[in-house]
């Protein structure tokens, strides 16, 4: 994979030469057919309609005929759920309709379905799209320091990072802001007293939470009429595999070994937008996700091109910017591992920061179970070493048996 990193780092003065002699963004976007720009509410609704067809399909032949594999169901309706968070998030670039306020409705109605505050998120991934890869002014999957792996230890560290990137990730984003700009401190997306949510979006935050607090109300209600484990079958396993992947993928178009962040010294948007990563997934997955984890680089660049012309408009922008279009062919699992192994950033120069990779979890993780276990063994360290530290010694022992397992593993 060849990445715009490299070019940029090497030719940088002739590029920003360029940006201010050429205007290589409009040279690019001329490249694209106008006719690709242009939204088609009923194409966009037909999305819609065919997510939640073959959704109430699946929810009525769980019902009546395999009542005993609804614990296999969650990861069929996750498809169809995901489905209509991409369909909401292309509202939030306004790409549903010319009239905004239909965007901001069919987007409010998509995201609060899914615990999701719209107008916050809607904020907050603006600054991703406006500061990509800066360093510090970047919102979302913002890199770590060396420090942070000094303290954990690499092991630990590639460890927690797997962990939280498939369990807390998505929560934790939206509640404390985990993996924001540093720049901005603590944020949260359901409150405004924060750096990323000035005070007058105070109204639009407030009826995003009330939103929330709505679909909390039905799922309680809808609790009380049935069970909770229909409520776990057909929300709250499905919601919680969305958030996986939705961290997974996300994690995935924004991370790479060979993809440099900038601090203010060398940061540009168009240099920082072109450093996103188009992955290689299965075509099911394309089908479902409407290829939005092989047009990232070209959604970076326009967000506001509807998502049923991003495969056409995708052949132009290879045409036209060629290996600037950062493609990984790798496998799907194997791009996951090299992305978790990714422990940190260090400066090299020139406003320059290069990620740094661990090869200690990996040099034997080609047997799968062994490398889960490590994970484990690894989380469970961690929080035991959390509780130690914060509950005293009196309060807390190790058994020795498990420290023997933690050192077999950490040795082996």
């Amino acid at each position: 994979m060849r990445l715009v990193s490299q070019y940029f780092e090497s030719n940088f003065q002739i590029f920003i030469i360029s940006i201010q002699n050429t205007n290589i963004y409009i040279e690019i976007r001329k490249a694209i057919p106008q006719h690709l720009f242009q939204k088609n509410e009923f194409q966009f609704l037909v999305s819609i309609g065919q997510a939640i067809s073959c959704l109430l399909l699946l929810t009525y032949f769980a019902y009546n005929y395999v009542p005993l594999n609804w614990m296999a169901l969650p990861f069929g309706l996750y498809m169809l759920y995901n489905r209509n968070r991409v369909l909401g998030h292309e509202c939030s670039h306004f790409t549903f309709s010319d009239t905004k306020w239909l965007n901001d409705a069919l987007g409010f109605i998509l995201h609060e379905a899914l615990l999701v505050p719209y107008f916050s998120l809607q904020h907050s991934h603006a600054i991703h799209h406006a500061k990509t890869n800066h360093l510090t002014e970047g919102e979302t999957h913002t890199p770590l320091y060396q420090k942070m792996k000094d303290i954990l230890g690499e092991e630990c560290f590639t460890s927690i990072q797997i962990f939280n990137i498939a369990v807390f990730g998505w929560p934790l984003y939206i509640l404390i802001g985990v993996s924001g700009g540093s720049a901005r401190g603590f944020t949260s997306h359901l409150i405004v007293l924060n750096k990323l949510l000035p005070k007058k979006l105070l109204v639009k935050v407030i009826v995003s939470n009330l939103g929330i607090c709505l679909v909390i109300y039905l799922l309680y209600k809808w609790y009380q009429a049935t069970s909770f484990a229909e409520v776990m079958a057909l929300y709250i396993g499905p919601y919680l595999v969305v958030n996986m992947w939705l961290t997974i993928i996300t994690s995935l178009q924004h991370n790479d070994l060979n993809i440099s962040h900038y601090d203010d010294t060398a940061w540009i948007w168009l240099k920082g937008n072109l450093c996103t990563i188009d992955r290689n997934y299965p075509l099911w997955i394309n089908a479902l996700h409407f290829d939005t984890g092989t047009t990232h680089v070209l959604h970076h660049l326009f967000s506001e091109l509807p998502h049923y012309n991003a495969r056409e408009a995708n052949i132009y922008l290879n045409q036209v910017i060629g290996d600037l279009n950062n493609q990984d062919t790798k496998q799907l699992l194997t791009s996951l591992y090299e992305t978790a192994s990714l422990v940190g950033v260090e400066h090299k120069g020139n406003g320059i920061w290069k990620f740094i990779k661990t090869q200690l979890l990996f040099r034997k993780s080609k047997n799968k179970i062994y490398f889960i276990k490590r994970i484990v063994i690894h989380v469970k360290t961690y929080i035991m070493k959390q509780l130690k530290h914060y509950c005293g010694k009196k309060l807390f022992r190790v058994e020795g048996d498990l420290i023997k397992q933690i050192q077999l593993y950490s040795y082996k």
